[in-house]
């Protein structure tokens, strides 16, 4: 394929993730029972045949660097391209932070410079899709588009969290609002682009000459009337993870219903991740599970209905858990009574525990808690 590809998986969404995010990147949230939130991203671009894919990342990285430890799971592993993990550094022309998308892609520009592609595929870490990133550059070439957006028709879902697009009849871009509070368009940025490589050169070392650090405010709203920038509309199933705790809540629950699962799971290409090595689950008598996805190394003794379980995790006896998220290593204990909550990695439940959420504001255990 004629592109690279640029992860962004640097932020934190502290604000909007809570205890979630204290200690790992958005990109590095667990999803659906075995998965990370960026190898959606990661399967996608693979699958599409692009060869070069860089990651950026910046705050919490260390999970997220030893999930990317090796390129093979996602077939990047070669000899022509491959994986490169890139990370804020001193030197003595820049002692920054990344100080925005943009700045993120400018302190990287050897990585931009050494690539022979005409094109470069952006892409955030924290959303839950698959995509054939191969239609999305046939669009740009036929458009003749200097960028191209791809976006989503969000009818129904709060607006306020996205960025808005107004486009003309032959999807050219009009005019771009980020997180407005009265959306005058139902199409939203899925904060993916595809940009000629020379081109996204240019606009990085022009913004950066002026002080401007980020990529959609300094660069796609600022250059809407100059450059030609087209929507992309994308059809499939598409959800964030980092943008509030609710999203990351039901994009978990979608993983329950056949139809969404399949799409990552069943049908071709298939996403990829990181395996580990664990046993399979153990049901031991007394296990009663309805619609629920139970990781590997996981032993259940009681009731679970409407949740995702990771891996290596307990649940004792005559315990309840319901509409739940239990990440890696957490143990519940006998008696417990879990229902709409989120208890992260390795918490910890004495016998008659009680957490108790609701759809709208799931309860959250912050990683290694004890109770």
């Amino acid at each position: 394929m004629r592109a690279i590809g640029v992860i962004l998986a640097g932020g934190n969404n502290e604000g909007r993730m809570g205890a979630l995010t204290d200690l790992r990147a958005s990109a590095a949230l667990p999803v659906g029972s075995c998965y990370r939130a960026i190898d959606f991203a990661m399967s996608s671009m693979s699958s599409s045949g692009v060869q070069k894919v860089a990651v950026l990342t910046q705050y919490n990285s260390r999970s997220l660097h030893d999930h990317l430890g090796s390129a093979k799971w996602w077939d990047l592993g070669r000899k022509q391209g491959g994986l490169f993990v890139l990370s804020p550094y001193i030197s003595r022309m820049d002692s920054n932070w990344f100080r925005g998308t943009a700045d993120s892609m400018y302190q990287n520009m050897s990585f931009l410079r050494r690539s022979n592609t005409p094109y470069v595929i952006i892409a955030s870490g924290d959303a839950v899709y698959k995509m054939d990133f191969k239609k999305v550059l046939e669009y740009h070439e036929q458009k003749g588009a200097d960028i191209t957006v791809v976006c989503k028709n969000m009818s129904g879902k709060d607006l306020s969290k996205y960025g808005i697009m107004q486009m003309d009849d032959s999807k050219r871009l009009q005019e771009f609002e980020e997180k407005p509070l009265q959306a005058q368009s139902n199409m939203a940025s899925l904060g993916i682009y595809v940009i000629g490589r020379e081109l996204l050169i240019e606009l990085l070392e022009k913004a950066n000459a002026e002080g401007r650090y980020d990529f959609v405010k300094d660069i796609i709203i600022r250059q809407r009337k100059t450059l030609k920038i087209y929507g992309y509309e994308f059809e499939g199933y598409w959800s964030s993870v980092g943008s509030s705790i609710v999203d990351y809540f039901k994009t978990n629950m979608d993983f329950l219903k056949k139809d969404i699962r399949d799409i990552f799971v069943n049908e071709y290409p298939y996403i990829e991740t990181k395996p580990k090595d664990e046993p399979p689950a153990k049901y031991n008598t007394g296990a009663e599970v309805r619609n629920t996805i139970i990781g590997s190394g996981s032993i259940i003794n009681s009731r679970v209905e409407h949740s995702v379980v990771f891996r290596k995790v307990y649940i004792g006896d005559h315990a309840s858990v319901e509409h739940s998220i239990v990440m890696e290593g957490s143990r519940i204990g006998n008696g417990c009574e879990v229902r709409y909550a989120i208890l992260d990695k390795d918490v910890v439940l004495a016998d008659g525990q009680k957490v108790i959420g609701t759809p709208d504001n799931p309860k959250i255990i912050r990683k290694g808690t004890k109770l």
